[in-house]
């Protein structure tokens, strides 16, 4: 009831209730953001708000915030875009909203500590490329890459894709250029690498892990999670964003191999990758990109941990117990999302960022990649395109779709049933 509800500083009671209203929007759109699943997002502005005495609704939406105070017809609408993905920005933003409801925080100094915590610097240009070159040839690994000339290749690709996106960065706006450009040299490298790399597989994971940092997971993840929770036109929003990311990934691959005069490559079987290996480079991958993500280093653990443990299942299940890619990464994403969900309550750290540096070994770009490959070969070879061609775009595409979906749903579902068993336990 509204009426239990008291500041946590007399200070609070001289404040008017546009003043409250502008702190709690602000602290509401900084976390929305840089990141924070919506649903914790809304949970932390109530949270803010019963501690100022007031009671909010916050209705978001793909481009902007709606934060009502109810009982009243004060509300404030901010343009706002989910694009961000730091959490070293959420934490902070959240470490200063539990200063407000604890009334360790004066109510004069929260708009000056959220905007210095909003503003704090992102990954350095040296930090970010050494991790993005790291985590590509991780996944390099993870998919059969063995020898060091391809994974050199692999890292060599990524990291000048990183360099070109931090420049495109400077000058434009727009979310998609940045990974259409990153692409493009992915395929300009590849297609130069051309006969020189020497497994089979080697020439199409030397063009599609550099990629595979592209992906838009969190996007995906968040997406998934609000349309789980009804929010349909926001889950539809994120989803569309993330598709066309992906497709601005393809479409900058393919420019790239046109640009190198080089087929686009059609890429074979995996080769066996050595339990040992699989799960350190399972590791390497995780700790890249919650780097990526600026997950600060002390809590890199957690998601490094749980990764590996995942991945070891992961292979278990396909290598040993001869289940499929999808059943393993369903399996493995369960277990992911049972360690995971307890630390980002505790920490109040996003769970799509934590969850997908976690499992990113598991996305299935290469699978994607594998199907744009063959619809490439099916365009130019027209009405001589064999018939094998179709059905390697039905299966790759099939198993990619049935990958990402035995991903989503196996971090979602365990996320909600234990939050809300959590939320039952406190009541």
């Amino acid at each position: 009831m509204a009426g239990a509800f008291r500041p946590s500083q007399p200070d609070f009671e001289v404040h008017t209730r546009e003043a409250v209203l502008d702190i709690i929007a602000l602290a509401a759109t900084l976390l929305f953001t840089h990141g924070q699943t919506t649903e914790r997002t809304v949970v932390t502005a109530e949270r803010l708000g019963r501690a100022l005495g007031v009671m909010v609704r916050v209705l978001p939406d793909w481009d902007k915030l709606t934060i009502e105070l109810e009982g009243t017809s004060l509300s404030e609408i901010v343009a706002t875009k989910p694009l961000g993905m730091d959490m070293n920005r959420v934490l902070a933003i959240t470490a200063i909203v539990d200063r407000l409801c604890d009334g360790t925080l004066r109510a004069e100094e929260a708009r000056p500590a959220l905007l210095s915590a909003g503003s704090l610097p992102p990954v350095s240009t040296l930090h970010f490329t050494s991790f993005a070159a790291i985590g590509a040839a991780a996944l390099g690994v993870i998919f059969g890459a063995l020898d060091v000339e391809s994974l050199m290749l692999i890292a060599t690709s990524a990291a000048l894709g990183t360099l070109v996106r931090r420049r495109v960065s400077r000058f434009s706006s727009n979310p998609f250029i940045q990974p259409l450009c990153a692409a493009l040299i992915a395929g300009i490298v590849a297609a130069g690498a051309g006969i020189g790399v020497r497994q089979p597989i080697a020439p199409a994971l030397v063009a599609f892990c550099p990629c595979m940092v592209l992906v838009p997971g969190p996007h995906l993840l968040n997406g998934a999670i609000d349309l789980a929770r009804t929010r349909i036109t926001l889950g539809i929003a994120r989803l569309t964003y993330a598709g066309i990311t992906v497709l601005m990934i393809c479409f900058g691959l393919l420019l790239g191999f046109t640009a190198g005069g080089a087929a686009f490559p059609a890429a074979g079987p995996s080769a066996p990758v050595p339990f040992v290996a699989d799960v350190i480079a399972a590791g390497l991958a995780v700790a890249s990109f919650g780097a990526l993500f600026s997950i600060p280093w002390r809590m890199l653990p957690f998601p490094i941990v749980a990764g590996m443990l995942g991945h070891a299942a992961r292979w278990a299940l396909i290598s040993l117990a001869g289940a499929n890619v999808a059943t393993g990464a369903l399996i493995a994403c369960i277990l992911v999302s049972i360690i995971v969900t307890p630390v980002v309550d505790r920490l109040h750290l996003p769970f799509a960022a934590l969850a997908f540096s976690a499992v990113v070994s598991m996305i299935p770009g290469f699978f994607l990649f594998q199907a744009a490959s063959a619809i490439v070969e099916l365009i130019s070879m027209g009405t001589r395109a064999p018939a094998t061609l179709l059905t390697n775009i039905a299966s790759n595409g099939a198993t990619a779709f049935l990958v990402m979906l035995a991903i989503t749903f196996g971090l979602i579902l365990p996320r909600m049933l234990l939050e809300g068993r959590a939320r039952r336990s406190r009541e």
